[in-house]
């Protein structure tokens, strides 16, 4: 049996972004244009200020799409704008971004690609 091993990826954020209900797929597809390899995508309800219009001023829920990625240090601003400009959050009520570094992250990184210094760099590895 293969000895397993746990691969740690280091300087890599996690850009979250929560928007209207059915924009996610258009920030995701701008993720992929732009090379990433995929994405988080789950719903989510939320309130605030804007949904106190319901019957007798109760609060009315509203339902949101979370989408996250995590990405190396390096790719942090750039992929941070692509999803900001896809998820159309220049535009009041639309949503909100951010974007946290992770102390620690492992996935799975082929045995090609570990090899690979630049590769790896890339990964945040």
């Amino acid at each position: 049996m293969a000895k397993r091993k746990v691969t740690n990826l280091t300087d890599v954020s996690e850009i979250t972004c929560v928007v209207q209900k059915g924009m996610a797929d258009e920030i995701v597809q701008s993720l992929l244009d732009a090379g990433i390899q995929g994405a988080t995508v789950h719903s989510g309800v939320g309130t605030g200020i804007r949904e106190r219009m319901g019957l007798l001023g109760v609060a009315v829920e509203v339902e949101r799409e979370i989408v996250q990625v995590l990405v190396s240090k390096d790719q942090v601003d750039r992929i941070f704008e692509r999803m900001y400009l896809a998820g159309r959050l220049d535009t009041p009520g639309m949503g909100y971004i951010y974007a946290a570094p992770l102390v620690q992250a492992a996935t799975y990184i082929p045995a090609h690609l570990l090899e690979d210094k630049d590769s790896l760099s890339s990964l945040g590895v």
